[in-house]
């Protein structure tokens, strides 16, 4: 059974912490309120990584978190995206030389999308989901 238009063109999101101070969080679930809506969109967050399409990582890796962080990106089906939400999980940001940091998030997994900020306002982040919507579609040659 081949998949509908639709159905290929909504995107779910599986957000994971690999250690962040929880600012990103909070900004993430502000996204997804009713004030921007993006399930209209078809973008939804996931409580499972294999119904995912995109990984959004808040957060430097912490040592204790890289093989979790990995086996959550081996259990995303392909094709898919990963998006690293604030600055911290882009650099390191204030814990950048911290004895417990394995390092910035494309460190350890493959980043397509980047959204700075500490933290990174839900405007931001739902420019980041539509970038990574338009990254998907072109890896998955859709509209050709």
């Amino acid at each position: 059974m081949k998949p509908t238009r639709a159905f290929n063109e909504s995107l779910w999101a599986f957000h994971f912490n690999s250690g962040s101070c929880n600012g990103c969080e909070i900004e993430i679930v502000a996204a997804i309120t009713p004030r921007y809506d993006p399930e209209r969109f078809g973008i939804k967050l996931v409580g499972s990584p294999k119904h995912a399409d995109l990984l959004i990582i808040t957060g430097p890796v912490v040592k204790k978190m890289k093989d979790r962080l990995l086996r959550v990106y081996a259990q995303i089906p392909d094709p898919k995206v990963v998006m690293c939400v604030g600055t911290c999980g882009i650099s390191g940001g204030v814990f950048y030389d911290s004895y417990n940091l394995e390092g910035p998030v494309d460190d350890v997994v493959p980043v397509d999308v980047y959204v700075p900020g500490c933290p990174p306002r839900p405007e931001a982040i739902i420019h980041g989901v539509v970038k990574a919507l338009a990254k998907l579609e072109r890896i998955e040659g859709v509209g050709q």
